[in-house]
Parts: C-alpha cells; structure tokens; sequence
C-alpha cells in the first residue's frame, strides 16, 4: 500500500500566537471523511488551542473552538 505524502507544512507566529498547517494526501480517507487528506490547522497561544481544525480516524472532519469540538463540512 502507498504511504501518506506530506503536501505542505508550515508554521507562523500570528497575533502573539502560533499557527500551524500539516496536509497529507492519504492512499484511503481516514474513515468516516470521505476525502483523500489527513490534516490539521491550529491556532495556539498562550500554550492553549484556541481554534484547530482537522481529521481523525472514527471522528471524521471537525473543529474545536475552545473546549468545544464541532463537526463541519470539509470541501476541498
């Protein structure tokens, strides 16, 4: 089976903070998305998650916003 391929990652301060983006391009979605990316988007500040969006395996596409975590639609 073909391996996951990095697509991009960075890291930037912003806003006394940090924000960091990581893609991968997946062989199969990681179940239940339906898409053929692993990634994650994030905000940090102060050591705490502010707002991060990515995927997981049984959880599928979501944001958190604080100490909450929401479903979303992810389009690519």
């Amino acid at each position: 089976m073909a391996e996951a391929r990095l697509l991009l990652k960075t890291r930037t301060a912003h806003a006394g903070g940090m924000v960091e983006m990581v893609v991968w391009q997946v062989p199969k979605p990681v179940p239940p998305s339906g898409h053929p990316f692993k990634y994650r988007l994030v905000f940090v500040r102060g050591n705490k998650r502010v707002v991060g969006y990515d995927n997981e395996r049984g959880k599928g596409d979501h944001k958190h916003l604080g100490q909450r975590e929401l479903k979303y639609r992810f389009v690519a």
